[in-house]
């Protein structure tokens, strides 16, 4: 069974920084990846996205320079620095791979991903 596990989540102050992983069981290096997250009370939403060479990436602007997404193909891992962590950046963050199509365009949409992690929660306090 096809797997995403993510870690690196944990409790930090605002300001800190905290560098989320994410490891699949099989390859990823055709596939384009994403970093979602939800907070409580809220739907989940789109935090970055990276195309399967890692040449283009994408951030929504509450993140934007702030956080960092990145691959290692080889390693089959994903990862998400997040630098300057605010209150607000509270949530359980989830990995997503779009499995189903290869060499495809950068998306941030959810419908575009079919295969989730478990999630790794991330608190930050004031």
């Amino acid at each position: 069974q096809v797997q995403l596990v993510e870690s690196g989540g944990g409790l930090v102050q605002a300001g800190d920084s905290l560098r989320l992983s994410c490891t699949a069981s099989h390859t990823i290096r055709t596939i384009a990846m994403a970093w979602f997250r939800r907070a409580l009370g809220k739907e989940r939403e789109a935090v970055a996205a990276i195309t399967w060479n890692g040449w283009n990436t994408n951030y929504a602007d509450s993140v934007k320079d702030r956080f960092t997404i990145s691959r290692d193909n080889v390693k089959n891992t994903v990862y998400l620095e997040m630098d300057s962590l605010q209150p607000d950046d509270t949530a359980v963050y989830y990995c997503a791979a779009d499995r189903s199509h290869s060499f495809s365009d950068l998306s941030m949409s959810l419908l575009q991903y079919d295969q989730w992690g478990q999630g790794t929660q991330v608190t930050v306090s004031s």
